[in-house]
């Protein structure tokens, strides 16, 4: 969905057949050589026949419903293991759609069950291109069906069409976090991912209980910081293309999407910069050698392009299905449909396995209220993994 060259997509299928590669640097590939051994999963398809499907995940509610975000503006429900023909929202008309473009997720308001509340992440244009968070509310009359009226929590103007990261996550402390990429071209030529007065190439998190139309948590890292935005929690990303706190340690892990050669799993902290654009994961990118490192958080695994093209994180494990999955957190690359696992050791090392080899476009992970995770395939299909 997100850099997909032909020569890539020609490599993407070699890799489907391909026992492993080089993955990260030598100790990461020695510490792959160590890990234990996974269980063999496969994937159940849920449904198919969506029309570019980018996100999935529950509201919270024990209803056992899923909610699937199609990129041109649509958001559709899974009950029962069936797609509802019924759109639960269709704000089509407000979204420019294509490329990395388009409606990209929603987050359900922690209290969702009561209050009805969500929040989407789309980009539009107009008089400028931006990225636009907005809220929404289930309506009255049906719970399979919001209510269109919207209203704007925070835009932010976009200088370029690609890199515009798109996920709004509700974390455990009931903020809601936003990843923001680093607004696109290539390179990053403003360098907005190390500028503390730009939104752009950061992980956002906001109040949006504790003001109109939010309120900046006063534990940010840069609040009252001169020139700084108190709205970011961590900066120094090019594309953050999805994250999760992991429900049992609430740990933060955030894919990032490299330039030419790198891709990345960060362990995101408060105020912590993961190095864009001076690296490209574990690497010197501007300058390419001899980079100042100092203050810099680097990944806890990455992969090059003979992987892939393109990360697509995904969640740690903490269902009940596959008992010896959890603990591990699971992601994917978009261009090899390959899914990995990566595995803390009791050194607090991690090791980077992979899991599954698949034909699919990975543009997304999800989770149900239970913990079980779901695979998104950007050609139209939501599938379960499952044991083999």
């Amino acid at each position: 969905m997100r850099r997909r060259s032909a020569v890539l997509l020609m490599l993407s299928a070699l890799l489907l057949s391909a026992p492993g590669f080089a993955a990260g640097t030598a100790e990461t590939r020695r510490q792959a050589q160590a890990a234990p051994a996974l269980p063999e999963v496969r994937l159940q398809r849920v449904v198919s026949g969506l029309a570019n499907p980018v996100f999935v995940t529950h509201a919270g509610d024990r209803s056992g419903r899923l909610f699937v975000v199609e990129q041109a503006g649509v958001i559709r429900i899974i009950r029962n293991g069936r797609l509802l023909t019924r759109p639960f929202l269709d704000i089509n008309a407000r979204v420019i759609s294509g490329g990395e473009m388009g409606l990209l997720s929603v987050a359900f308001h922690p209290k969702y069950a009561s209050n009805g509340r969500f929040f989407v992440n789309y980009t539009a244009d107009g008089e400028r291109l931006r990225t636009v968070i907005a809220e929404y509310r289930v309506s009255a009359a049906d719970p399979n069906v919001a209510d269109r009226t919207e209203r704007v929590i925070l835009e932010i103007g976009q200088p370029y069409r690609n890199h515009n990261g798109g996920l709004n996550l509700f974390g455990p402390d009931g903020m809601l976090y936003i990843g923001m990429g680093d607004g696109g071209s290539g390179g990053d030529p403003h360098n907005n991912g190390q500028r503390l007065e730009s939104l752009l190439g950061k992980l956002l998190r906001l109040d949006i209980d504790g003001g109109t139309p939010y309120r900046v948590p006063s534990d940010n890292p840069f609040v009252g910081r001169a020139g700084a935005r108190g709205e970011i929690w961590a900066y120094g990303l090019r594309n953050p293309w999805r994250f999760s706190f992991d429900r049992g340690s609430g740990r933060l892990f955030l894919a990032d999407v490299g330039q030419n050669a790198w891709e990345e799993i960060d362990l995101i902290e408060r105020g912590g910069n993961y190095g864009w654009r001076i690296m490209e994961g574990a690497h010197c990118f501007r300058p390419q050698t001899n980079c100042d490192r100092s203050g810099l958080t680097l990944p806890v695994a990455e992969y090059g392009r003979e992987g892939g093209c393109s990360v697509t994180g995904g969640y740690v494990y903490r269902g009940s299905r596959i008992r010896d999955l959890v603990g591990r957190y699971l992601f994917a690359d978009y261009c090899s449909g390959q899914l990995w696992a990566l595995t803390e050791t009791t050194s607090g090392r991690w090791t980077m396995s992979e899991l599954l080899a698949t034909a699919l476009r990975v543009s997304s992970f999800g989770e149900d209220q239970d913990g079980e995770l779901y695979v998104v395939d950007h050609q139209g299909g939501i599938y379960r993994i499952v044991p083999r």
